[in-house]
C-alpha cells in the first residue's frame, strides 16, 4: 500500500498497547509475520473479556475466525512497544469484520493493516448463529 492508505491511530475507537517479545524476532531481526496476526487475535479477544462479552470456557455462543489478511508497510522489532488499534468495518448477523492497525511506539502511521473475521457460532452444534443482542451493540459502538 502507499504511504497514504497507512491507517492512523486516530482512525481507531480502541487502542492497546503491549510490548514486543525477544523470540517475536526473525532471522532477519523484525517481527516475523505470523506474530502480527497474535497481536490481532490478542487484542480483539482482549477486547471481548474486557466487554465481558466472552467467557472463553462457557459461553453458549462463540466466535471462530473465518479469515484473516495483513498488510505490511513498515519494521517493527523487539523491544519495540506496539499498539493495535481496533474498529469493526462491518457488523452482519452472525459475523463481524475487525480492522486493526499495528503502531510501533508512538507512532502515527500503521506499520500494519489487517482484519479479522469471526462468525459466532453455538458453542455445541459449530452452527452459525445471530450475534447475541449486547455483543451487537458493543461492536456497534467499535463501527
Amino acid at each position: 500500500m502507499p504511504p497514504a492508505d497507512r491507517a492512523t491511530r486516530a482512525q481507531f475507537r480502541h487502542l492497546q498497547s503491549f510490548d514486543t517479545r525477544w523470540m517475536d524476532n526473525d532471522a532477519y531481526g523484525h517481527v516475523n509475520n505470523v506474530v502480527y496476526y497474535s497481536f490481532f487475535d490478542t487484542a480483539v479477544n482482549r477486547w471481548l473479556i474486557d466487554q465481558g462479552l466472552l467467557a472463553i470456557t462457557t459461553s453458549d455462543v462463540i466466535a471462530l475466525v473465518v479469515e484473516t489478511g495483513c498488510c505490511y508497510h513498515a519494521p517493527i522489532a523487539f523491544p519495540d512497544r506496539v499498539t493495535v488499534g481496533l474498529r469493526v468495518g462491518r457488523l452482519g448477523t452472525s459475523s463481524v469484520r475487525y480492522e486493526l492497525g499495528v503502531f510501533r511506539n508512538e507512532d502515527v502511521e500503521a506499520s500494519a493493516s489487517g482484519h479479522f473475521v469471526h462468525v459466532y457460532v453455538d458453542r455445541q452444534t459449530r452452527r452459525p448463529t445471530p450475534i447475541p443482542v449486547i455483543t451487537r451493540e458493543a461492536l456497534d459502538a467499535l463501527q
